[in-house]
């Protein structure tokens, strides 16, 4: 999905849970051969990874760590190279190999979310290596950085004053887009989804495995489907699971957001005013008019939070927004907004997005023999938001100019908040996020389709807030007969984590190659039980 990034620390240090992003910066798609790397690569794809206990305040004992070494320019190997991090959790018994896991975002640290909620994938060590990495630009890997230019970018578009004076904004985003360029380093014109999946086909190599097994997750099914475009005869058991669109332009993506998170703010309304302590009362209509006063209320007098810093209408609806990602949030969230309303306490909405912080996690010396990854206390602080604009930005192929985008900019809002009277001036802010920056690749959107791979299997969730079932059907039609589809009749963003048939049919494809019927569904589950209705 497309998310408008908060200022505050706390959601800068959150792992981003849905998210969408495309390709990479430059027009060309460096091209493997059909029985090799590429000219130049052997290097890279000759070498394998050593593997050591990771440190770090409450990591898990079992964890480990390691990285490979990939080119900064595949179409110039020599010219440079950068370090990506890896950690992993051994299969139990007898390993087939690996799965590699991406979380999605983009700009979420793998790393991190495996060394945090690992737990959720222990039923794969039963036959893989679990694998996860932080790609290039994120995390330890070779992090992006805007600087104090991405409070700029946030403060640009914050308010009613200055969206209306449009050619003011542009001129300040395209200031702190130079600023990133400059904060960032040599990796910044290199990030985006295509040369990340490059960089998985050469871990795939490093961990031994003739073929990709994968497990993507929202942002992560986009950049699945495009390393299946890149290296179809290397595909193996690969699952995308929320699916992203491959065609739609930022501006319609963030439309679909608004939608969708506007339906699931609904949905939980609808679900809040049956319980007597609902702070909205027990009329939905009127709960749904009090959302919208709060949210303009707090953001013309934001209250302060135990730091001081003054928590807005807009940070209340990011704090909402992370909350509507999974159903079982909902009492957390409805506690949350009963302290906001009652008590002017913002720490139950803060939770949400400060939830995602997850340990340090640093390799040991052995590990990390030859440099190149950051340490975790170095990491910047504005790295998240930082790579999500970058990659984001680098896969989209759509930048029109100034005169344009001031004309339009009225006409665009009036779309958004019709899609969301609270969030849709939300998400408006991601369509002028890529202005300034250098035009994305257009691989995705023209190239991705039409697919020779092994079979796939694709999830989609009927009442997900941030990738919209649609969304699946369209990208399974788009890839052709490789994509089987399982339809997922529940809630929340993404299946795996809150539908046990879900998960059970996923471990399935992963571990045996069962695959279900294309087409085949899993049920709504009430008290996290499962009814298959194939």
């Amino acid at each position: 999905m497309l998310a408008k990034l908060s200022t505050r620390p706390s959601v800068r240090r959150c792992a981003v849970t849905g998210a969408l992003g495309l390709a990479m910066l430059g027009a060309g798609l460096p091209a493997a051969t059909a029985d090799g790397p590429g000219p130049g690569l052997s290097r890279f794809y000759d070498q394998r990874i050593i593997w050591s206990a990771c440190e770090g305040m409450d990591v898990p004992k079992d964890l480990q760590c390691g990285k490979v070494t990939v080119p900064l320019d595949y179409d110039r190997p020599k010219a440079g190279t950068l370090d990506v991090a890896l950690a992993r959790y051994q299969a139990t018994g007898d390993s087939r190999g690996s799965v590699l896991l991406n979380f999605g975002g983009p700009g979420g640290s793998g790393v991190n979310e495996l060394s945090s909620g690992g737990k959720d994938f222990m039923h794969l060590t039963n036959g893989y290596d679990v694998v996860t990495f932080d790609p290039r630009g994120v995390g330890r890997s070779s992090p992006v950085t805007c600087g104090p230019a991405t409070l700029d970018i946030m403060e640009a578009t914050d308010g009613d004053k200055k969206l209306t004076d449009p050619k003011d904004v542009l001129r300040r985003l395209r200031d702190a887009a130079a600023e990133c360029a400059k904060h960032s380093g040599p990796v910044l014109p290199h990030i985006g989804t295509v040369n990340a999946a490059r960089d998985m086909d050469v871990m795939r190599r490093a961990l031994g495995d003739d073929r990709l097994n994968y497990l993507g997750f929202s942002y992560g099914t986009r950049l699945g489907a495009v390393y299946a475009a890149q290296f179809p005869d290397k595909v193996g058991r690969m699952v995308l699971d929320g699916v992203d669109t491959l065609t739609e332009p930022l501006t319609e993506q963030g439309l679909a957001g608004a939608r969708g998170q506007q339906t699931a703010l609904e949905n939980f309304l609808d679900w809040c005013v049956e319980d007597i302590a609902c702070p909205f009362g027990q009329d939905a209509r009127a709960a749904r008019r009090q959302v919208v006063q709060l949210v303009a209320s707090l953001d013309s007098d934001p209250v302060p939070t135990g730091f001081g810093e003054p928590f807005s209408g807009q940070d209340m609806v990011g704090a909402i927004g992370q909350a509507l990602y999974s159903r079982e949030l909902w009492p957390t969230l409805e506690r949350a907004l009963a302290q906001l309303l009652e008590d002017g306490d913002t720490r139950g909405l803060e939770g949400f997005v400060s939830g995602g912080v997850t340990f340090p996690v640093r390799a040991r010396d052995a590990a990390d023999a030859g440099g190149g990854l950051t340490d975790q206390e170095d990491v910047p602080m504005d790295n998240l938001p930082a790579a999500l604009m970058a990659i984001n930005c680098a896969d989209d192929p759509d930048r029109p100019g100034a005169d344009r985008v001031a004309a339009s900019l009225g006409r665009l809002r009036a779309r958004y908040e019709e899609a969301s009277p609270v969030f849709g001036r939300y998400r408006l802010t991601q369509v002028l996020m890529c202005y300034g920056r250098p035009k994305g690749t257009d691989f995705v959107r023209d190239d991705v389709k039409d697919l020779d791979t092994a079979k796939m299997l694709l999830v989609g969730t009927r009442g997900d807030p941030a990738t919209p079932y649609r969304w699946t059907v369209e990208t399974a039609e788009r890839l052709g007969p490789s994509a089987v589809v399982l339809d997922n009749k529940g809630e929340g963003h993404t299946g795996y984590a809150s539908s046990e048939c879900v998960h059970r049919k996923i471990d399935d494809f992963l571990l045996y190659g069962t695959l279900p019927p294309d087409g085949s569904s899993c049920g709504p589950e009430a008290s996290r039980t499962s009814q298959d209705d194939d």
